[in-house]
């Protein structure tokens, strides 16, 4: 089962508001009850990340949901020690890494809960979800 991150533990972290389109409206809708969904193509059962509306594979447009395990291992990720960007410019350090997800793809997310510098490519992490003052959710990972 997924966690659900605590908005304290979460620092300055901002948590932008998403902006769903028609392909990707039951992804967000799915994150607010804490839940990761992915695509499958039902023609050659490639897992589809991002949402979308077609499978990026064989171009089918036949394709369906279901619940990730929600964990997954660190491909490769970066500590952000600087940014001008609006809102991270007091959150730093902050990591921001490639997840392989136990499904198969890679998802980029921010890592928390932790301390930036003790992030190791290959940890295992799980999904948390953090709330937006908009009313939607958005996925983050933390170390198991």
């Amino acid at each position: 089962m997924a966690d659900v991150a605590e908005p304290r533990r979460q620092g300055a972290l901002p948590a932008p508001e998403p902006i769903p389109e028609p392909e990707t409206q039951r992804f967000w809708d799915a994150l607010t009850d804490h839940v990761l969904l992915l695509q499958r193509c039902a023609v050659c059962r490639e897992v589809i990340w991002y949402p979308r509306f077609f499978c990026p594979r064989c171009g089918s447009t036949e394709t369906t949901w279901f619940e990730a395990c929600g964990e997954g291992l660190i491909y490769t990720f970066t500590v952000v020690r600087k940014s001008r960007r609006a809102g991270y410019a007091t959150a730093v350090p902050y990591v921001v890494a490639s997840v392989e997800l136990a499904e198969g793809p890679r998802i980029f997310a921010n890592i928390v809960d932790c301390e930036p510098d003790s992030v190791r490519i290959g940890q295992r992490v799980r999904v948390t979800f953090v709330p937006t003052a908009g009313g939607w959710t958005l996925y983050r990972f933390r170390p198991i």
